[in-house]
């Protein structure tokens, strides 16, 4: 039994595809002061609004702003359960935040699982209940029960005889969302996405992300502790990471600010022209390090402030030109083709 509910403890350290959303092409850059900003002030709530339809369920305990405490409700006597039909058993689940925070009321998955292999060597499921508190009748027996919350998630061995076993759960999650910005301007949700890491970016040990390219404005379920995030604005070199402490019962408000622009790069016969089609781009620093190729009329790439040059070949002849991106100032590079 320890052996199994040891193994149902990594499951804590697996991904929650709800709470991420995984990013395949992304499309060409939008500059950011095309974005509206989100009206500043007031609570935000994490249930889903009404009618939502696939919004997720998320436990509406977690509320804005971050440094607020969740205050336990005041008289809120758990359920009675009925009595359990005749040589059964019910097992009243519950789980909280802390021991002195309220009851998570939504987005909790249990699992009662037996607490010996069959045959194959497998632990067969019993039960599963997407239920904020429920009642799972059983016949009287011995048990593994799981709970899981978004990335966190306990384990604990049962013994239920013909009656009512209530067992409480206590799981120290807290609610991570972020966004980037360049300046005062919010970046498009498509156009940036982040890594979770467990632990400081300072530390000298290489881990493996535990949650990858999270969408701005999701809401990511973690436990209580302290991560770094990786902020990926493009696909170029626009860069950033910062470390960020996550509180139980509490939802995490992260800004991420990037210093880089939106470049268009175009190749002209006269300036101001039309681009040329069918032209393989390089942009590279001072150094000589590529940042990014592509191909194309006029690609756009989003790059960290700093000095470039962009080279351009066409028809067998290589044009290039030395420019600067200013923070937050997009606009277009033109390569003349002479």
């Amino acid at each position: 039994m320890l052996a199994f509910a040891l193994a149902l403890l990594a499951i804590c350290l697996v991904t929650n595809p709800a709470s991420a959303q995984l990013f395949g092409e992304r499309p060409p850059p939008i500059p950011p002061g095309l974005v509206p900003d989100v009206p500043a002030g007031g609570a935000i709530s994490l249930a889903p609004p009404s009618g939502a339809g696939s919004a997720p369920n998320l436990p509406t305990p977690l509320t804005q702003p971050p440094v607020a405490a969740v205050t336990p409700p005041v008289g809120s006597p758990l359920t009675a359960v009925p009595p359990p039909p005749a040589s059964q058993g019910v097992l009243a689940l519950t789980a909280r935040f802390g021991t002195d925070l309220p009851v998570i009321n939504s987005g909790l998955v249990w699992r009662v699982y037996s607490d010996r292999p069959d045959a194959s060597g497998a632990f067969k499921l019993i039960r599963e209940d997407h239920g904020a508190t429920p009642n799972i009748v059983v016949p009287p027996g011995s048990y593994v029960v799981h709970v899981a919350l978004g990335l966190v998630s306990a384990v604990r061995p049962v013994t239920l005889k013909a009656e009512t076993v209530r067992e409480a759960f206590v799981l120290p999650a807290g609610g991570l969302r972020i966004e980037g910005r360049v300046g005062t301007s919010r970046i498009p949700q498509n156009q940036i996405s982040f890594g979770i890491y467990k632990g400081s970016q300072f530390e000298a040990t290489e881990r493996a992300p535990l949650v990858s390219n999270v969408a701005a404005g999701d809401v990511v379920l973690v436990p209580e502790g302290t991560y770094y995030i990786i902020s990926n604005y493009g696909d170029a070199n626009s860069v950033v990471r910062s470390d960020i402490r996550v509180q139980a019962g509490k939802l995490t408000d992260v800004t991420i600010t990037h210093r880089a622009a939106v470049i268009t790069l175009k190749l002209v016969g006269d300036k101001g022209g039309e681009a040329l089609a069918n032209t393989a781009w390089s942009v590279i620093t001072p150094g000589g390090d590529v940042v990014k190729e592509s191909i194309g009329a006029f690609p756009r790439v989003v790059l960290s402030e700093g000095e470039y040059r962009a080279i351009a070949k066409n028809e067998g002849k290589v044009f290039e030109r030395g420019f600067n991106v200013v923070n937050g100032v997009d606009g277009e590079i033109e390569v003349l083709a002479r």
